[in-house]
């Protein structure tokens, strides 16, 4: 089946996308399919492994791991919206994806991106107050606090991604059904409309997607530069506290810094493949390197894996 025999709906709803993707004569696609494959299963097992210790010893019940564990649910979520598909896609002669699949894509993918967005700066404030407030940390964090910030993480998300895909979806397509990418992205689609309000459209699409990492990235950044000032201030007091700011640091540089370069690169006048292949490492790398970095170089976590080990273990054994 030709692009062109993809049949429209009507002039503003597409029936179905073509995905463009990578070339045929790209060599190199079989063995990033198979890289991809197992860093996607290694970030499942890896954030689900966290996820299921979190929710099953009781050492790890507190406010850092209880951001920790929706983290490594996130991460999970947002390479599952995309990565599934492209690597179905691989194996088919014809890569498409219906109207209404697209624009669930576009939601839940900027649904999980900008939750995680919210989530590292509520990770950031929950730090901000064990180092600067210790005394007053229980209080401020308490369940309730702490069940807050990951409603609003998950509803700023939603709320966001929402206007989003509303504004995609009502947009008129006439030029071209095809979508020269590896999935649905909202710059590709914005591409493929024939909206005289494009520019209007574009705007808004790209301010309600920047409120929600504009927004965090400076509380995150807030919150580490009043840690750092009350670490250079107390030095060895709280030095030791410190040190379980630097993982979460790492991830939010990483989540942030590597999104920068992505989006940067993805409008820079580079190949098309190397753009690519850079959006699949931000879709995936970012999240399987999150639980390696946050949780299982902490000694808790080592030791709840050990004692889950033991556990298990011990009921083979009497078996």
């Amino acid at each position: 089946m030709s692009p062109k025999s993809l049949q429209w709906g009507n002039l503003s709803s597409p029936t179905m996308f073509l995905l463009l993707g990578f070339s045929s004569a790209y060599r190199a696609w079989v063995t990033l399919c198979l890289c991809f494959s197992l860093i996607y299963l290694v970030t499942v097992l890896g954030n689900l492994l966290i996820v299921t210790l979190i929710c099953l010893d009781a050492h790890l019940h507190s406010p850092m791991y209880f951001f920790l564990g929706h983290l490594s649910f996130l991460d999970i979520c947002y390479s599952s919206v995309t990565l599934p598909k492209i690597l179905g896609d691989s194996f088919s002669p014809q890569k498409t994806i219906s109207f209404v699949g697209c624009i669930t894509q576009i939601y839940f993918f900027l649904c999980f991106g900008g939750s995680e967005c919210m989530l590292l700066a509520a990770m950031a404030y929950d730090r901000y107050l064990a180092i600067c407030h210790p005394l007053h940390y229980p209080a401020l964090m308490s369940k309730k606090m702490c069940h807050c910030l990951v409603a609003i993480s998950w509803l700023s998300g939603s709320f966001s991604s929402l206007i989003q895909a509303l504004l995609t979806a009502h947009l008129p397509f006439c030029r071209s059904n095809t979508i020269d990418h590896l999935f649905c992205k909202m710059p590709f689609l914005l591409k493929a409309s024939c909206s005289p309000n494009a520019p209007l459209n574009k705007a808004a699409l790209y301010a309600s997607a920047g409120t929600i990492a504009m927004g965090s990235f400076p509380l995150s950044l807030a919150s580490y530069v009043h840690i750092i000032r009350a670490v250079l201030q107390k030095g060895a007091e709280i030095q030791r506290a410190f040190a379980t700011c630097t993982s979460h640091l790492t991830v939010v540089s990483l989540f942030f810094g590597a999104g920068a370069i992505v989006y940067l690169m993805l409008h820079s006048s580079g190949s098309k493949e190397t753009d690519e292949v850079l959006a699949l490492l931000y879709v995936v790398v970012t999240p399987m390197l999150n639980p390696t970095i946050s949780s299982l170089r902490n000694g808790e976590v080592k030791g709840a894996i050990r004692k889950a080990l033991c556990r298990g273990v011990f009921q083979m054994s009497t078996k």
